[in-house]
């Protein structure tokens, strides 16, 4: 039941508008009203080193910090691939041949790049009988030294022939590192060992089809155990300074130091489902490291799509993920000589696997998205260098005599690429999409600095779009003209958008671009109507005071200038205090703005059959209106409230919105009471009243017995109050009628109106 009115108030006028939070000091007045007169158009910041993917830059390169700075070109070689799987790739004293281990039918190949055609040509130069060739090492009397799995055999290649091999007791050969001339280090898989070879001794061997586990026989083939480790896999192999040898692990991951003539290793640095795609060895002792970490219990498995598995053979562990997107990490870790690890740059969603040095900057190749990264070590900064096609580049070797030059060998699709960092080509980025949120009038492009480089040598386009597809529904691309506080074009309209920078090929090799800040107006969107309710009539409003003034602004208040405080004020109004007050009605709604507008409303009601609207409260910012009801004739009333933008959005632009609210019943007149009886069932007063209202639902019934006894029931005899013609009874004990003679019943309806009869007992 709704309460009834039992005294009367004035009537509350509307109150004005919520004031705008006050600031005490100079500093934060300022502050806020630079929050209350905050444009309606938008910026956007554009990060290069987040917005600019790898295979979209060419001769540039992005940094973590934002920027694009000069970059190396990647040139895609053409030519027929020589395999499913590249695994490796080994220099010869000719910098225009390679050899190439892969897979999955342990071929080993010889290719001739021509690097002025940017092609490349292959020729088979033997098969082992082995499915992969995961390391090649080029001997100093020409003879080929190659790591394979599944059967973990060691061959040796003379003049395209297999002359030597020695199955040892693993499944896997990883890695091969020359210590000198005689001596190579091994390392292996399921188990993690490394294993000395003897060149000479092992390369007087034969061809054995066999493995050999016993520690006499391997011994008489120059092969001893060097070291081992408690992890499966012993993944890379690198010599320091001081002579130690530097292994990495999988799948857990760890670092480890063995002494220079092998032993128990000391962890260096102990990590959890990772895997060490490489080492790279430094003459100052220090030791920089490639780790990807997988979720993938440290370990990327697929099976070769052509491999023939032999029977009881373990599944083949490959250097690259599988094709489902990756997502895991990784990170570049340091190792000072003498010092702690420390994490140089980490990417997600980004394997890494090969390092290679170059002048002051560390070169790291990628997979998932064919990106070719860096790291700045002078300026400990990361860089995104001009990426592949290729989803997956496992293999980074310098070009021999030309340190500027490194040949990358790429997977899905296989391949081969040159990584050039002294070519003097145009150079280009182009961002990845980026959304505006909601389509909008592009205004300016604006860089924060253009630096070593003059607004003349940049050429700045933009296309946009209204759909998310990558390639359809894209504008032309359209060329941005610099007019000294910005990058314009007229008529540019679009949710999304991509932008493109290309420089000459004398463009400054120190040149840098800085962010760039797109301004944009958003498409202006109606304002929604959230909520309307019309509360039960004869209660007055009493406004929640606004909240408090701040006489101080925190740091994220001012990051997020803009925030109206349209939250605070809804909380604070919904705390207001209801009265009762007969004869008076409250209407209250609450409408959103998408775009953060201001709102004026309109609020009119219409009794039903006439034709004019009466306005109660007109462009009023609050929400709600409180109005008399008393002197209006009883009926039906429409209400509607029209709600429209205001300042700052110019007149011109301001959008209105009608909405048909809740009908507003009034009515002035008690129920009629049909039948009232009260009579004694038992231990208990039984009172039943039948009524029925004009216009309004029926409330329900009270009871008052002349001895002061009170009943009262708002659940009618049918069980559903839903009707504006119920019956409502009540039983009260009959102790409780005790000396009553009469009882006085009141039925009510909805609109708060009573109707009474007063009954004999």
């Amino acid at each position: 039941m709704i309460a009834r009115a039992s005294a009367s108030l004035p009537f509350m006028p509307v109150f004005s508008r919520f004031p705008r939070r006050i600031v005490g000091s100079a500093l934060a007045l300022l502050l806020a009203a630079g929050l209350a007169a905050e444009p309606l158009s938008r910026k956007t910041e554009i990060d290069f080193f987040a917005d600019a993917p790898s295979r979209n830059l060419k001769g540039l390169a992005a940094r973590s910090d934002g920027r694009l700075v000069a970059g190396p070109v990647l040139t895609e070689l053409t030519g027929t691939a020589p395999a499913d799987i590249l695994w490796c790739v080994a220099p010869t004293a000719d910098a225009s041949h390679w050899l190439v281990g892969t897979g999955p039918e342990g071929k080993i190949f010889e290719l001739t790049i021509d690097a002025a055609k940017s092609a490349y040509t292959s020729r088979e130069l033997v098969k082992l009988d082995e499915s992969q060739v995961f390391s090649l090492l080029r001997l100093a009397n020409g003879d080929l030294l190659a790591a394979t799995s599944p059967r973990g055999a060691l061959c040796l290649i003379r003049d395209g022939k297999l002359v030597a091999r020695v199955g040892l007791p693993v499944d896997s050969l990883f890695d091969l590192l020359p210590l000198d001339e005689r001596t190579v280090l091994v390392a292996t898989g399921n188990p993690g060992r490394i294993y000395r070879v003897d060149l000479k001794k092992f390369s007087a061997a034969t061809v054995l089809p066999e493995k050999l586990a016993d520690e006499a026989a391997l011994a008489s083939h120059g092969i001893a155990l060097f070291g081992e480790v408690r992890d499966r896999n012993v993944r890379r192999l690198a010599q320091l300074a001081d002579g130690r040898i530097a292994a990495g692990s999988a799948p857990r991951g760890n670092l480890y130091a063995f002494p220079h003539d092998g032993g128990a290793p000391v962890i260096l640095q102990e990590n959890r489902d990772a895997e060490v795609t490489d080492l790279l060895a430094e003459p100052n002792g220090d030791l920089y490291a490639a780790l990807t970490y997988s979720a993938n219990n440290g370990e990327f498995r697929i099976t070769p799509p052509a491999a023939k598995k032999e029977k009881d053979a373990p599944e083949t562990v490959l250097a690259f993920p599988p094709a489902e997107r990756f997502s895991g990490r990784s990170a570049l870790v340091k190792l000072p000589a003498g010092g702690f690890p420390e994490i140089l740059a980490a990417r997600n969603r980004t394997a890494f696997y090969r390092l290679a040095r170059h002048g002051d900057q560390l070169v790291i190749s990628g997979g998932e998205q064919g990106e070719l990264l860096g790291y700045d070590l002078d300026e400990r900064l990361s860089l995104t260098f001009a990426g592949s096609a290729s989803s997956q580049l496992n293999g980074l070797a310098a070009v021999p005599g030309q340190p500027d030059r490194f040949l990358v060998l790429r997977n899905n699709a296989p391949g081969f690429a040159l990584l050039d960092f002294a070519a003097r080509t145009p150079r280009s980025a182009e961002t990845r999409r980026i959304d505006l949120e909601s389509p909008a009038q592009l205004g300016a492009l604006q860089f924060n600095r253009l630096r070593h480089l003059d607004d003349r040598q940049l050429a700045v386009e933009i296309k946009t779009s209204n759909g998310s597809d990558e390639l359809e529904g894209w504008t032309p691309w359209t060329p941005l003209v610099s007019a000294g506080d910005g990058w314009r074009a007229e008529g540019l309209r679009g949710r999304y958008l991509k932008l493109r920078l290309a420089l000459p090929a004398d463009s400054p090799a120190d040149l840098q671009i800085d962010k760039a800040s797109l301004y944009a107006l958003p498409q202006n969107r109606r304002p929604q109507l959230q909520e309307f309710r019309l509360l039960p009539p004869n209660f007055g409003l009493v406004p929640s005071p606004a909240p408090s003034p701040s006489t101080s602004m925190s740091l994220s208040q001012l990051m997020q200038a803009g925030g109206k405080d349209d939250d605070k004020r809804a909380g604070s109004f919904l705390a207001s205090q209801v009265v009762p007050m007969p004869g008076a009605q409250i209407a209250f709604w609450q409408i959103s703005d998408p775009d953060g507008d201001n709102l004026l409303a309109t609020f009119s009601l219409r009794r039903d059959g006439d034709t004019a609207w009466t306005d109660l409260a007109v462009n009023s910012a609050e929400p709600y209106v409180q109005f008399g009801i008393s002197h209006l004739p009883e009926g039906v009333y429409f209400t509607r409230l029209v709600v429209s933008e205001t300042e700052p959005r110019l007149p011109g632009d301001r959008l209105t919105t009608d909405y048909e609210t809740d009908d507003l019943v009034i009515d002035h007149t008690p129920p009629a009471i049909l039948e009232a009886t009260a009579r004694r069932d038992g231990d208990h007063v039984t009172i039943t009243v039948h009524g029925r209202d004009a216009l309004s639902l029926l409330g329900g019934l009270e009871a008052t017995f002349n001895n002061g006894a009170h009943a009262q029931t708002e659940q009618p005899l049918d069980g559903i109050r839903d009707g504006r013609e119920e019956t409502f009874v009540v039983e009260v004990p009959l102790p409780a009628t005790a000396g009553a003679t009469s009882v006085e019943v009141g039925l009510y309806d909805a609109a708060g109106n009573t109707a009474t009869r007063r009954i004999a007992l």
